[in-house]
C-alpha cells in the first residue's frame, strides 16, 4: 500500500506537469481552432527562461514569473506572425508550426548553449516528509498544489466571469460574438497567450523536477500533451486534467512494474480511446471547459 501511494503521487505530480502543457493547447483549440505544433517549444523556452532568471535572481519564484511573462510574450509574436495568416486551415497550421517548433528548439542552443543544463529545486522544496512508510517529496506536491491551482483559477474564469462567458461564446459562435462589438482578434490574442503562459509554467516547474533540461524537450512533452488532448476530448479544459492524470498514473505505476511499456501505454490509452470514444472521454471540440 505504501508503495502505492509513492507510485500515485509520482504519478499525479507527473500528470499535473502535462496537464499544464496540454490545457493550453485545449484553450487554444476549443476558442480558435487552432492546431498548434509549436506548443512544445513554449514549454522548452518556459524550463531555459525561468533556470536562468534562477541562475541570476536567485529567486524561484521570479523565475516562475520570468517564465510566464517569457510565455505570454512568445505566445502574442507566435500568434501575430505565425498563426494569424493560417486561421481556418489546420493542414497549414500543422506544417508551419511545426517548422516553428524547430526553430524554437534551434533558438535555444543559439541563446543558451547546446549543452543540456542542470536546475535543482530551491532549498525550501527539495527534501521530503515521511509519513509512516510514505515518502511525500516536497516538490512534487508542489506541483501538484500549482496544477491545482491553475485548474482551479482557470475554471471559475471560464465559468463564472465575463470574460469567461465571452470565450465560451467565441467557441459557440465567432461572428456573433464579433457582432456584439467585442474584437474578437483581441480575445483569440489573450487566449493564445494565456496558454503559451501555462506551457511556459509547465516548463519552469519541470526543470527542477527532472533535474536536466535541452532543446529537444519541447517536441518529447508536445507527443504527450496532444495524446492527453485526445484522450480528454479535443476542447474539454476539465478533460485535459483527468486525461493527464490518468496518463502521469499509468506511465508511473508502467515504469515501476512493467518499465518495457512505460513509454507505449500512453500509445496504447490514445489508440483504445480512438477506437471506442473518438471524441475524447470528456466531450469534444468545443467545450471550452
Amino acid at each position: 500500500m505504501d508503495l502505492f501511494f509513492n507510485l500515485a503521487i509520482n504519478g499525479l505530480a507527473t500528470g499535473m506537469l502535462i496537464f499544464l502543457l496540454a490545457a493550453g493547447l485545449t484553450i487554444i483549440f476549443g476558442l480558435m481552432d487552432v492546431l498548434n505544433f509549436a506548443h512544445g517549444g513554449l514549454f522548452a523556452w518556459g524550463a531555459y527562461s525561468g533556470v536562468w532568471i534562477y541562475d541570476i535572481s536567485g529567486s524561484f519564484l521570479v523565475a516562475i514569473l520570468g517564465a510566464i511573462v517569457t510565455g505570454l510574450l512568445l505566445g502574442a509574436l507566435t500568434e501575430w506572425l505565425i498563426i494569424k495568416p493560417v486561421y481556418g486551415n489546420h493542414v497549414q497550421q500543422i506544417l508551419i508550426t511545426l517548422g516553428f517548433m524547430l526553430v524554437l528548439s534551434e533558438m535555444l542552443k543559439v541563446v543558451f548553449g547546446p549543452n543540456q543544463k542542470s536546475a535543482a529545486p530551491p532549498a525550501y522544496l527539495d527534501g521530503s516528509w515521511q509519513l509512516g512508510d510514505v515518502i511525500l517529496i516536497k516538490y512534487r506536491i508542489f506541483i501538484i498544489l500549482v496544477g491545482a491551482l491553475v485548474y482551479g483559477i482557470t475554471y471559475f474564469i471560464l465559468k463564472r466571469t465575463r470574460i469567461g462567458l465571452i470565450v465560451r461564446a467565441g467557441v459557440m459562435n465567432k461572428e456573433m460574438v464579433q457582432s456584439l462589438g467585442i474584437n474578437i482578434r483581441l480575445v483569440f490574442m489573450l487566449v493564445f497567450m494565456v496558454g503559451s503562459a501555462m506551457a511556459a509554467l509547465g516548463g519552469v516547474l519541470l526543470a527542477p523536477y527532472s533535474g536536466v533540461i535541452y532543446a529537444e524537450m519541447g517536441m518529447e512533452f508536445a507527443i504527450l500533451a496532444f495524446i492527453v488532448v485526445v484522450i480528454g476530448g479535443m476542447g474539454s479544459f476539465t478533460g485535459s486534467l483527468l486525461a493527464a492524470i490518468l496518463v502521469g498514473m499509468a506511465q508511473a505505476f508502467m515504469a515501476y512494474y512493467v518499465s518495457e511499456l512505460s513509454l507505449a501505454v500512453n500509445m496504447l490509452l490514445m489508440f483504445a480511446v480512438l477506437i471506442f470514444r473518438p471524441q475524447g472521454l470528456f466531450g469534444g471540440k468545443g467545450e471550452a471547459a
